[in-house]
Formats: structure tokens, sequence, C-alpha cells
């Protein structure tokens, strides 16, 4: 990511935040604020942005992959499928006990004594 929108980018989540509508002026003003010099397109397309998608969407699915999960395919019951071969077997999942970490409170104090 470029330092032009890095700024425009952080440009758009203050006026956001401030609870400011978010305009390709505003943005400009605050990148010049910041004394960061970007391309006049950019506040421009980052404004359209905020016009066609909600920030807070964007912020809360960050982490969220754009691509599909695979799929996974069953085969038919019956033998429809042929010649296929059987699926595997599932693994049984073992619980292994963890040990119980001792806690602050055990000790005899704690973080705001």
């Amino acid at each position: 990511m470029s330092v032009a929108e890095q700024a425009c980018t952080y440009a758009c989540l203050i006026l956001h935040d401030d609870g400011i509508p978010v305009t390709a002026e505003k943005i400009a003003k605050l990148v010049k604020a910041a004394n960061v010099s970007v391309e006049s397109y950019w506040p421009n397309l980052f404004a359209k942005l905020v016009e066609m998608r909600n920030i807070e969407d964007l912020i809360m699915n960050v982490g969220a992959g754009g691509g599909g999960a695979p799929v996974a395919v069953a085969a038919a019951p019956g033998g429809g499928a042929g010649g296929a071969a059987p699926a595997p077997e599932e693994k049984k999942e073992e619980k292994k006990e963890e040990p119980k970490e001792e806690s602050d409170d055990d000790m005899g104090f704690s973080l705001f004594d």
C-alpha cells in the first residue's frame, strides 16, 4: 500500500470516527494538514468508496478473505458414483486435559493492589 493510500485511509477513518461526512474535499484537506502529498485522484476514489460501502462493514471485515472456501463434494448414496473410492474415515478427536494455570488470585496479589 502506498503512502497516498494510507493517508487517504486514515483520513477516512478520522472523519468517520468524528461523525463528519466523508467527502473528497475533506479527505484532501486532512491529507494536506498532515503534510502528505497525494495525487488528486486518491481523495476522489476514497470518497466514492465510502459512498458505496459502509465504513463500519469494512472495519468489521478486515480479516475476512475475499475468495470462496473449498467445496466438499459428497458421493450419492446407493452407488451412484460408480467406481469412486470410499470416503476416508473420520478420526476421533482426543481431548487432552490441560493443567490449569494458577491465576493471580491464587497467589494473593493482583494487578491493582
